[in-house]
């Protein structure tokens, strides 16, 4: 009876780790199989693009992500998904799978391609920013998050001149609204408009009118000392600016520009020649 019982466990550990390699063998052979599958699914959606079909391939790519999402192969997938939907100015799909890649692999080596394709998908948005600086605002913020934290890479380089582009379309706007209030009267907006174009905005071309309309509006209302202040601070950053010159103008009633002046004198000698000829 012992011998029996003793056969029986022994036949039944033999059976057991039959299965076992058997199942393992099974698990291997599987994994294998959607390896491939989704290599092919990735390499299909290269190809795709490389067609021109770009929509093909980004559905591709987010196949071959799905069929193996454990594969180091998933995070590139998605990231061609980002790049082919950007390509076809799909952007709130782009910004969808770059904001769902930036969540999932926070650790990744091309975070920071991420987030300066992110970036380029809010700039490229940027369409009339007289009616919506959402884009623009947006845009800004990814670019500088970029030069923060990846500041010696050839992204930050290019996010800082985005970032002066980005600055002068916002500090038009301020002056735009600013001379809109002064037809209006409206100073107190126009000021607040001037001002934070000098505060905020102060490495754009826009910075000189800006100032020149602060003299300008401060003279008006009588505040001498104050309209003084910032034509001192004009003056003193950009004396060669046609800004100061007629900064200059509202306190000296009589000056005439040179320009003007030489103007003039062409437009005589002109009149003078003509009347030459003239019976």
């Amino acid at each position: 009876m012992n011998f029996f019982l003793r056969l029986l466990f022994i036949i039944l550990v033999f059976f057991v780790q039959s299965c076992s390699k058997e199942k393992t063998k099974v698990s291997v052979i599987k994994q294998k199989e959607i390896n491939l599958q989704m290599i092919e699914a990735y390499e299909e959606g290269v190809k795709a693009f490389e067609a021109g079909d770009t929509l093909f391939a980004a559905k591709k790519f987010n196949e071959a992500e799905i069929l193996f999402p454990q594969s180091e192969w998933a995070p590139r997938s998605i990231l061609m998904a980002a790049y082919s939907y950007y390509y076809h100015d799909y952007y709130f799909d782009a910004i969808s799978e770059l904001e769902r890649f930036i969540k999932k692999y926070p650790k990744h080596e091309r975070l920071n391609y991420a987030h300066f394709l992110l970036a380029i998908c809010y700039y490229e948005q940027i369409v009339d920013e007289k009616k919506d600086i959402g884009p623009l605002l947006s845009a800004k913020e990814q670019f500088q998050f970029v030069i923060d934290n990846y500041p010696n890479t050839d992204f930050a380089l290019d996010s800082k001149y985005k970032i002066d582009l980005i600055n002068d379309v916002l500090a038009s706007k301020e002056i735009f609204l600013g001379r809109y209030y002064m037809k209006k009267e409206k100073w107190v907006g126009a000021i607040n408009r001037f001002k934070g174009v000098v505060e905020n905005y102060d490495t754009t071309i826009y910075v000189e009118e800006a100032l020149h309309r602060l003299v300008e509006i401060h003279y008006k209302l009588g505040l001498v000392d104050e309209a003084k202040k910032y034509a001192s601070l004009l003056g003193y950053n950009y004396q060669s600016s046609r800004w100061y010159e007629a900064t200059y103008v509202i306190f000296n009633k009589e000056y005439e520009s040179p320009l003007k002046k030489k103007r003039k004198k062409g437009n005589f000698i002109i009149r003078k020649f003509k009347s030459l000829f003239q019976l």
